[in-house]
């Protein structure tokens, strides 16, 4: 298998960036740059994050799911702001721990599901319903 040179870490960080909700501009760089569809950014200390993931914290779906389209890498936190309760229950039940498992920035899952607004609310109540 070819290796490929590393992407420059100033467009990944710009893409990572961006994906908090400058759909515009994340289109442009994807356009320009495919391979930066499942490219991380480290913000410090471990603290990585995709494109997908900083949408998805942000409750931002048309970007989420334009990623989506485009490959990357679905995970749970999306899912969760997603409203995409099959997914969330079929990974939380094979590790019921990852309901604790931070995501970037120290988000927490229940926090994605709420971002996800009415869309997400089953994912919400499913989380909640694991907490009693």
């Amino acid at each position: 298998m070819e290796t490929k040179p590393a992407l420059e870490a100033t467009l990944v960080q710009e893409f990572v960036g961006n994906a908090h909700g400058n759909f515009e501009r994340v289109k442009e760089l994807l356009t320009q740059e495919p391979a930066l569809i499942n490219a991380t950014w480290d913000w410090g200390g471990g603290d990585f994050e995709t494109a997908l993931g900083a949408a998805s914290h942000m409750g931002n779906k048309q970007i989420a799911n334009y990623l989506l389209e485009h490959g990357a890498r679905l995970d749970i936190f999306a899912a969760a702001m997603l409203g995409k309760l099959d997914v969330v229950k079929a990974a939380l039940e094979a590790y019921p721990e990852m309901v604790n498992t931070p995501g970037p920035h120290g988000i927490p899952l229940v926090t994605h599901a709420e971002a996800g607004g009415a869309d997400a609310k089953a994912v919400l109540d499913y989380i909640n319903s694991l907490e009693d």
